[in-house]
């Protein structure tokens, strides 16, 4: 049976504003992100990735990410497309099978860190790569077609939870042989994809595992839990005398850690950790780390004394795996728990994440705590988000005379040892406001300060 085609329909006027953020398509369910984008966004991908090949596509817990695996799904098989649905799985599971499976690219339907009521869509390439923003404009031009899709026989889906199991032997795979010494481990689940294989990876490791919040429950995802909420991990790990605990993000492509103690440990100390021990070991080239500019000035200043050699780059993984790329550097990351190693993959992986630095401590005679004792003294950082739902303030904030007045001001009355740094956030309608210096109090001063002003100038009257 031959194909049956519809007319191929005429562009729409281009958008002022991209529809990708950093972090692919974001926002609320039911009004920036519908359905009939979904669908539009699959058949856009149908066209765009590779012929020839299956897609990739995985979920989060939120309860809207089965209708939008529908919506999608029902653009690639309109565009005669292939499907391998996953199921639940974390981010990284997605982007890791779509490179070892050389599958035509990858979907993922996760909102990240953002509240239950938010969903989002991440598109990967073949390689497992974020979709670069050539091809993603691409598909902003397919999202803005105004006739109806056409409709190519040929299409279908299949159930592939099955490829999960390989990932998880990807990851396990990477841990050098010998366990070291058994760690109880306490693990935030966040409500979210991580639910789907942590345990399973931690026990077969040879941790004594609990966890918090394990089920796949979608209403509750980062409500009060995960990686931004460490308060509830930290209570646990010292009530039941854990060596350390995870906390994962809704899609796990990240992680942050608490020492025994119920001390946070940030992406930034997990970085400086695991690539003081791969320089050591003479597998870290040049002895360079990749970080971004929210990396906090005493990991920077530490990690020069001793030697090394730091590449800077915007927030976002993409941008830190193009410098990793760039460099030929093995490791880098981002403050927020994102850590990007070469040997693994191109994007964030949460789950690898914790295990390494699980084994790291297992192998060694020393605690996290003392680990990150070792590594460097931060300088006190605070980030305030100021929240306007207005994306041209958010992204104006450098024209405004008096909020550019204020941060000389600010600049000049903390001295040379600190910085603010302003920045629009990619996958929220939040402006980040971070004022990072040697006092407390100074710190606590100019955020608050800062970010007043900020929404005083920038809120649209």
């Amino acid at each position: 049976m031959g194909n049956l085609l519809l007319a191929e329909p005429e562009l729409a006027v281009e958008p002022p504003a991209p529809v990708f953020g950093t972090d692919g398509i974001r926002g609320r369910v039911g009004v920036e992100l519908t359905p009939s984008l979904a669908l539009q966004l699959g058949y856009g991908c149908g066209h765009v990735l590779g012929r020839d090949r299956p897609v990739v596509l995985g979920r989060d817990s939120r309860e809207s990410s089965p209708m939008l695996v529908a919506a999608l799904q029902a653009g690639l098989l309109a565009a005669g497309r292939e499907v391998w649905d996953l199921g639940l799985c974390p981010t990284p599971a997605v982007a890791w099978l779509t490179r070892h499976q050389r599958a035509a690219g990858g979907l993922m339907i996760s909102a990240s860190h953002n509240p239950p009521a938010d969903n989002g869509i991440k598109v990967f390439a073949q390689d497992g790569c974020k979709l670069p923003r050539r091809r993603q404009r691409e598909l902003e031009r397919w999202l803005k077609r105004s006739a109806p899709l056409g409709c190519h026989a040929g299409g279908s889906s299949h159930p592939r939870h099955d490829l999960l199991k390989v990932y998880e032997e990807g990851l396990l795979g990477q841990l050098e042989p010998g366990q070291g010494r058994r760690l109880r481990v306490v693990l935030d689940l966040c409500w979210g994809a991580a639910t789907a294989c942590a345990v399973g990876l931690f026990e077969r490791f040879g941790a004594e595992v609990t966890t918090l919040h394990g089920q796949p429950e979608g209403n509750r995802i980062n409500v009060g839990c995960g990686s931004t909420a460490l308060d509830l991990l930290q209570q646990a790990v010292v009530e039941q005398g854990a060596d350390l605990g995870i906390a994962f993000d809704g899609d796990a492509d990240r992680c942050l850690a608490v020492d025994h103690r119920g001390q946070p440990v940030d992406g930034d100390h997990i970085l400086y950790i695991w690539g003081g021990m791969l320089d050591g070991c003479g597998r870290l080239p040049e002895h360079r780390l990749v970080i971004t500019q929210m990396a906090n000035l005493g990991f920077r200043r530490a990690w020069m004394a001793r030697g090394g050699v730091l590449e800077e780059t915007p927030v976002g993984d993409q941008h830190v795996y193009a410098t990793m790329e760039r460099t030929g550097a093995a490791l880098g990351g981002e403050q927020s728990g994102h850590v990007l190693w070469k040997q693994h993959h191109a994007i964030g992986d949460g789950l690898m994440t914790a295990l390494q630095l699980t084994q790291l401590i297992a192998k060694s005679n020393r605690s996290l705590a003392e680990l990150a004792g070792e590594s460097f003294y931060p300088y006190p950082q605070k980030l305030v988000n100021v929240r306007l739902p207005d994306q041209r303030a958010r992204e104006e904030w450098k024209h405004n005379s008096r909020l550019q007045d204020g941060i000389a001001a600010a600049e000049a009355a903390m001295g040379q040892d600190s910085r603010v740094l302003i920045r629009a956030s990619g996958t929220e309608p939040l402006l980040r406001v971070m004022v990072e210096a040697r006092e407390t109090g100074m710190v606590e001063d100019w955020s608050r300060r800062l970010a007043s002003l900020a929404a005083a100038e920038l809120q649209p009257s």
